[in-house]
């Protein structure tokens, strides 16, 4: 469902997707109703978390990369979908997840701040060279050449 007028969106009186249930958010995200000014670097970090407790982290990167490329394309010009990116975020949160006591997206982030205030770094670990930036990451993964995510 392509959602073009703003008041459609799920979530238009919501100011941060912690409003939302774990259920609430992925089902607003995958129906593309979502407001995409919700969708922020912290709320990829959640749907890659909800996404590895409820499917594993296997099927979180096909959900992931799935999703965000549905997403991408109803709110936007399609263009912005990076393979490597998304598939290295479930994968560094798959590795802080292990680790984890937490029970809730919220206590997990509070439990490792660096994946929100210091995720290029924490790829930078992984990755000799900007995926950022570089092309051929951006269409299909690119894994490490620096420390292997498992």
């Amino acid at each position: 469902m392509s959602c073009t007028n703003p008041n459609l969106w799920y979530g238009k009186n919501h100011t941060h997707h912690s409003q939302f249930s774990d259920s609430e958010f992925v089902e607003a995200f995958e129906n593309g109703n979502l407001n995409p000014k919700l969708f922020d670097h912290e709320a990829h970090l959640r749907m890659a978390w909800v996404y590895i407790q409820n499917h594993g982290e296997q099927k979180a990167v096909e959900k992931a990369c799935s999703g965000i490329k549905h997403f991408d394309v109803v709110h936007g010009k399609g263009n912005k979908f990076h393979t490597t990116i998304t598939v290295a975020a479930v994968k560094v949160v798959h590795h802080f997840v292990k680790k984890s006591s937490s029970s809730t997206f919220s206590d997990f982030i509070e439990e490792f701040p660096r994946l929100k205030v210091a995720f290029k770094e924490l790829l930078d670990q992984h990755y000799g060279f900007n995926i950022f930036s570089d092309e051929k990451a951006k269409a299909s993964y690119v894994p490490p050449d620096l420390l292997s995510f498992d």
